[in-house]
């Protein structure tokens, strides 16, 4: 089952999609007693579930999509399929985005959004709380990464086609640097250090769980190097930390891939 949720976040009504495995019987009213705001169904979730619940506590995966404004939004089919594992699964849509308060700052003041989403996922009485775990897609790493370093005992960090050098990818990325001057303030000649805060490659130092990083050496979006670099910078420092490369593939896979791409993501959380 997946709900839309509203919740609260630094005063702002932000919005989330959460989803649940099919097996798990959880109301309406029930979940209300949860969330400040609101929740609705939005849909029923039709992929069976793949992972027994085996027990009353199930683990918990935050799901930080990528992109701003209408760029990236949550991915139903995504949050469904990491449902069909056996896992809760919340998805912020950050403030500024998909009909929520305020204003994205890609990894200024809307990474509150992603803590108060823990603190919920924390809250709810069928998770387990040592078993949650956060990955972030693309910009989303930038979300993931800080949540993984600031909220208490994070379980496993993923970060897929993830941003890891803001600076590298400003200078990449010529059709966003509008984006970027206008949200954070000015260039990263004018703010280096508002640049360098959102980049996960300068707070490797920081991670504590283990981390693992996916990417695409195609990916001309978030170039392989930001992956690359993440995995040797974390090994540099010692860090648990894996790193699966998917030969030949762009910033999103072809469904099969993705799907097997889940799957060992899943894997390998569950390994350890």
């Amino acid at each position: 089952m997946i709900f839309h949720v509203t919740y609260f976040s630094g005063g702002l009504k932000v919005n989330g999609y959460l989803a649940l495995p099919n097996d798990l019987k959880v109301s309406l009213p029930q979940l209300r007693n949860y969330f400040t705001g609101s929740v609705d169904q939005f849909a029923y979730s039709i992929i069976p579930q793949t992972k027994p619940l085996e027990e009353e506590k199930l683990p918990g995966f935050i799901y930080c999509r990528g992109g701003i404004g209408r760029f990236g939004r949550v991915k139903m089919n995504w949050i469904e399929k990491f449902a069909s594992y056996g896992y809760v699964v919340f998805a912020p849509c950050y403030r500024g985005n998909e009909g929520s308060e305020g204003r994205d700052e890609f990894g200024g003041r809307d990474r509150e959004d992603v803590f108060s989403a823990l603190r919920i996922m924390k809250g709810l009485p069928f998770v387990n709380q040592e078993k949650i775990s956060i990955m972030g897609f693309s910009r989303g790493s930038i979300n993931a990464t800080q949540a993984a370093i600031t909220m208490a005992n994070i379980n496993k960090l993923v970060v897929w086609s993830g941003v890891s050098d803001l600076i590298k990818t400003y200078d990449e990325r010529v059709d966003l640097r509008r984006m970027f001057k206008r949200v954070i303030g000015g260039t990263p000649r004018k703010l280096p250090h508002s640049y360098e805060e959102r980049s996960p490659i300068h707070m490797v130092h920081q991670i504590q769980c283990p981390t693992l990083v996916i990417h695409g050496t195609k990916d001309e979006q978030v170039l392989v190097h930001h992956g690359e670099n993440m995995f040797k910078k974390l090994k540099e420092f010692g860090k648990d930390v894996s790193y699966h490369r998917y030969e030949g593939y762009g910033h999103h896979f072809p469904a099969w891939v993705h799907d097997q791409a889940v799957k060992k993501m899943f894997q390998w959380i569950e390994s350890q």
